[in-house]
């Protein structure tokens, strides 16, 4: 395969994953008129038409659905092979994308970044926020994370945080309207403000213990988000119960702008691990970051854990 037919195809797979020319070429540094004609001449070149295109979206056909799948793969090892290069360089460098969801990008990686990029300027980490479980190999990432018990039992895992204890909370405006519940079973007399998780597409059960075993209880309310921070500013005003990482909402506690309730039967979520495919190239700023991110506690079994080897 020749230098050019090689980066059609890969301008071709950037297209078809972002389902956008515009956010395609700003990717990949190119104009849009140039990477539509890339394309044209690469289906032009395989004599099959490889994208779907109307005036607002773009969608690969059945034809360039199974290109993307066997070129996907083979691009991700292609970056890896080059990131591993970084090895025979004096400081770690080279670009670390990760998946994840808003919670753990602020308490976890965010905090840890602020302390790790200042001192190693040649490292980029982008962060894609998604509550969705990506296929970080089909998706082209390096690694995810996601609570512990969400990870796949090929992948890596280091474990990157502690367990993380979860309220729910509603403002004094709402408990004037409706009284406290007392226990799980009058929940379903409130207004809950929900979460909706995109790779199911089901609503988040709120995790409860009920005759010491735990449950997941299906709420019902006004309100459905797929992001936390607008489930917050709605419980501030008032509109709802919510269920929350006790992190997110003690300061509003604290403030009386908000008031736990239930808590004995509110257990803490599993903590956040960072995953990543056993074949991972492991390059120095890979090794670094997981390095950083590793959690640590005296006493602990917590760490690193593999489902298939040990990182």
């Amino acid at each position: 395969m020749r230098r050019e037919e090689m980066a059609d195809m890969t301008a071709f797979v950037v297209v078809a994953e972002e389902r956008n020319f515009t956010r395609a070429a700003a990717k990949l540094g190119l104009s849009q008129s140039a990477l539509s004609q890339i394309v044209r001449r690469l289906e032009a070149r395989l004599g099959i038409r490889l994208l779907t295109r109307t005036t607002r979206t773009v969608a690969p056909t059945q034809a360039g659905e199974r290109l993307v799948q066997t070129l996907s793969p083979m691009l991700y090892q292609l970056d890896q092979s080059i990131d591993a290069l970084s090895e025979f360089r004096d400081k770690p460098a080279g670009t670390i994308r990760i998946t994840t969801v808003e919670h753990a990008a602020k308490t976890v990686l965010c905090p840890a970044l602020a302390k790790l990029l200042p001192s190693h300027p040649d490292i980029t980490v982008e962060i894609i926020v998604d509550y969705g479980l990506a296929d970080v190999v089909a998706d082209r990432f390096d690694a995810g994370v996601r609570l512990g018990e969400q990870v796949a039992k090929d992948m890596i895992a280091v474990r990157i945080a502690p367990d993380i204890p979860m309220a729910i909370v509603g403002s004094p405006e709402y408990f004037e309207r409706h009284p406290a519940p007392r226990d799980p079973q009058q929940l379903i007399k409130h207004r809950c403000i929900n979460l909706r998780l995109p790779t199911s597409g089901a609503l988040n059960g709120w995790r409860l213990i009920q005759n010491g075993r735990e449950i997941r209880v299906q709420v019902e309310g006004p309100l459905v988000f797929n992001t936390i921070d607008l489930i917050l500013d709605t419980t501030l005003d008032g509109l709802g119960l919510a269920y929350l990482p006790l992190d997110q909402v003690d300061q509003h506690i604290s403030g009386k702008k908000l008031r736990r309730v239930l808590d004995k039967w509110t257990p803490p979520l599993p903590g956040y691990h960072l995953y990543y495919p056993s074949r991972h190239h492991n390059s120095p700023a890979f090794k670094l970051l997981v390095d950083t991110l590793r959690y640590r506690s005296t006493g602990s079994k917590s760490g690193s854990k593999n489902r298939s080897r040990s990182a």
